[in-house]
């Protein structure tokens, strides 16, 4: 039995959250919601995950970001 039913973000893996946001919305559009530079400066999903595994507060953002992503497509959860 999962300890955390309800969170949406249990289980999930980084590069599986930076990879669909980026596959759904685009760098661009990442880089203007959350101003880093591994969004917005020769971005990939390997810079992305180096800076957002050092960077707390970042990756909460990230994460917000893909929250919000999935309330607004209830079908991919």
């Amino acid at each position: 039995m999962s300890t955390q039913p309800n969170n949406p973000l249990h289980g999930k893996k980084l590069a599986d959250i930076v990879t669909e946001l980026q596959a759904h919305y685009g760098w661009e559009y990442m880089g203007y919601q959350i101003n880093i530079r591994c969004f917005t400066h020769n971005p990939s999903v390997k810079s992305s995950l180096k800076f957002l595994r050092r960077t707390p507060w970042a990756r909460t953002k990230v994460e917000q970001m893909y929250l919000a992503y999935l309330e607004k497509n209830p079908n991919l959860k």
